[in-house]
């Protein structure tokens, strides 16, 4: 069973490791450079009374997924960006399905109407995941640089609250 709640400060450290293997890996993140705890806990902190954060975790207690939704200077106010991370090889377990549950209610309570998805165009696998949440394709960026000088496509999807 997955549990779900906000991530705490010790938490920093698994979410980069998981995050980390996501990057090192490629092809589903637009994140291209490893990260650390640290980086994390500067993202956590920044807009953090705008922003809501979710860890899952297995029976064990072992951090398998989190998720973020913040706001986005591309975005109006009534709408945040959201992201999220499954551990390598634990996708179509319901940790996503838990994750994005928590969060559609933390925009909620945090006055959003619409959530933001900005997906790669190559990434299957995030494209599905959002697109059976209930988010529709709203916006569409050709040639999009990645800072490891990689271009790409992203689409973005919408999830009204």
């Amino acid at each position: 069973m997955i549990k779900v709640r906000p991530p705490n400060s010790l938490d920093a450290p698994h979410m980069a490791q998981l995050l980390n293997e996501i990057i090192e890996i490629g092809g589903t993140t637009a994140l291209t450079r490893p990260v650390k705890g640290d980086d994390l806990l500067e993202w956590m902190a920044s807009n953090a009374e705008q922003s809501g954060w979710q860890v899952a975790l297995d029976e064990a207690e072992n951090i398998v997924g989190f998720q973020w939704i913040k706001p986005h200077p591309n975005l109006p106010p009534e709408a945040c960006d959201i992201a999220s991370f499954v551990q390598v090889g634990h996708t179509q377990l319901g940790i996503g399905s838990a994750l994005f549950n928590a969060t559609a209610a933390a925009a909620k309570s945090l006055g959003y109407v619409w959530i933001n998805a900005t997906i790669r165009a190559d990434n299957t696998g995030g494209l599905t995941y959002y697109q059976s949440r209930g988010f529709r394709d709203w916006h569409f960026d050709e040639a999009v640089p990645l800072a490891s000088g990689q271009v790409v496509d992203k689409i973005s999807k919408r999830y009204d609250i």
